[in-house]
Formats: structure tokens, sequence, C-alpha cells
């Protein structure tokens, strides 16, 4: 049984979560409650025994505007310390995504602006529609990508960032592409067969060691390579006796499935 929530909405199909941003009339754009619902639903995906990937998309003909304006609004007249605990609640956001231990997928099916673009780079995997629309528009308020900061520049590299973050351009799917921020464009009718296939993929793969490719790709780049190698051999010896590689490798040399893709 799954929670009910106010602006989002999640349903368990098979194996796979799939979250939709659920603001329509707003171009599902952030405010307080979103920020809530999306870290209560993390939560329950995690506790979902069955759940092995989370697909995430926004309702109607956008993705995310970012901020709600009249959230916004309301921040004008918030004090330092409350514009504070607001904006610590969307970097826990978008930490947890990117530290979910389950693959993400973001489903980008349309206009994507300021926060939403956190969203995508977050996620793991990331497919937009052709007719989809990105700008990092923060500066033309006077602000900046600051939450959103860390994982966009990840995705796109420091080049591109200091492009789009001061221009605040709206740039089209394929540019979007170009720069990494997305991993694939398709048409609109088609861009949910195409994250489903990243699904299919996902779940032929063992899901303790999708985990911990998360881990190696998130730990790897900060460290030396004397602990880098390190770090390595020992993950790599304990997946060998897990029981998750030992059946897999079994699968492989008695030339069946596994049975996590059974």
């Amino acid at each position: 049984m799954t929670n009910e929530y106010e602006t989002i909405r999640f349903e368990m199909d098979g194996r796979t979560a799939r979250v939709t941003l659920a603001r329509p009339a707003v171009r599902n754009a952030f405010n307080e409650v979103l920020i809530a619902e999306l870290l209560a639903v993390f939560d329950e995906i995690e506790a979902e025994e069955d759940a092995r990937v989370v697909v995430l998309t926004g309702e109607g003909a956008a993705f995310c505007a970012g901020a709600d304006l009249s959230w916004m609004g309301k921040m004008r007249d918030y004090s330092f310390e409350e514009n504070l605990a607001d904006s610590l609640e969307l970097a826990k956001l978008m930490r947890r995504i990117y530290e979910f231990p389950l693959p993400t997928i973001a489903a980008v099916n349309g206009f994507t602006i300021g926060g939403g673009n956190g969203l995508v780079a977050a996620c793991d995997i990331a497919v937009a529609a052709d007719t989809a629309i990105f700008s990092l528009s923060e500066v033309k308020l006077g602000l900046v990508p600051a939450c959103i900061g860390p994982y966009v520049i990840k995705r796109i590299g420091e080049r591109a960032a200091r492009e789009l973050f001061l221009t605040g351009e709206r740039i089209k799917a394929d540019r979007a592409k170009a720069e990494g921020l997305v991993n694939e464009v398709t048409t609109p009718d088609c861009l949910m067969d195409r994250v489903d296939g990243y699904v299919k993929l996902l779940l032929s793969s063992g899901p303790a060691a999708l985990g911990v490719s998360k881990e190696l790709i998130r730990n790897v780049p900060s460290m030396d390579l004397d602990e880098a190698g390190r770090y390595t051999a020992e993950m790599i010896a304990r997946l060998r006796i897990s029981d998750e590689a030992q059946e897999g490798m079994a699968a492989f040399f008695e030339k069946r499935r596994p049975d996590w893709n059974s």
C-alpha cells in the first residue's frame, strides 16, 4: 500500500517504481510540499522489497519548471535562517536522488527550467523528448543554480556550466545531449518506450552490483591511485564471494538466466 501524495503520483509497475510530478497547472514547479513529498516517496521506494529501478517524469507539457512563483514570492519575505532551512531541503532532495541505491531514470517529457535540471542531473540516466527545452535561468532573477549546481556540473562539466549558468540560455534537447545533460533524445511518442528499454537492461543486471557500481562512480574520482587500488580490490573481492555474484557466474557457465532476471 503506497502513501497518498498531493503533488506527485507513485505506483509500482512490477519491479519499476514510477514517480510522476503532478502539478501540471504550474508545469510541475517545485514548492515546499513537492520537495517534501519527493523525499518521502524515495524513502517509500527504498522500503519496497520489489523495487529495482526508479523512473521520474512529469505530467503534461513540462518535466519541471523549477521554483513555483508563489513559493518564490513567499521566500522574498523570509529571513536568512528561513531561506537557509528551505534551501537545505532542496539540497537534501538532490543528494538523496544522486545517492539513491537503485538506478534512477529521468524521462524528460517537456520544459525543464532551473531546478528541474537538478532532478535530471541527479538521476543516473536521462532520456528526453526532442520537444523538451532546458534552461538554467536563475541568473535572470538575480539568483544562481546553487543547490542543483554540484549535480549539474558533474553532468555537464565546467566548460558547459560556465556558459549555461551565466547566460541562462534556453537550449533544445539535442544541445542538452551534446553537453551531457541527457543521454538520449527521442520523439515524445517513443519516450517511455526508450525509458523502458533502459529499465529492461537494468533489470537484467545484478541488483546489488548496480548499487555498488553507483558507489564506485561516486567515490573513485576523489581518490588517489593508491587509495583507489585498495578500495576497488576489496570491492571486487567482496563481490566475488557474494551470493549474487556466485549466482551470476553459475548462470553464465550454465548458460541460463540468473535468478534476478528470470
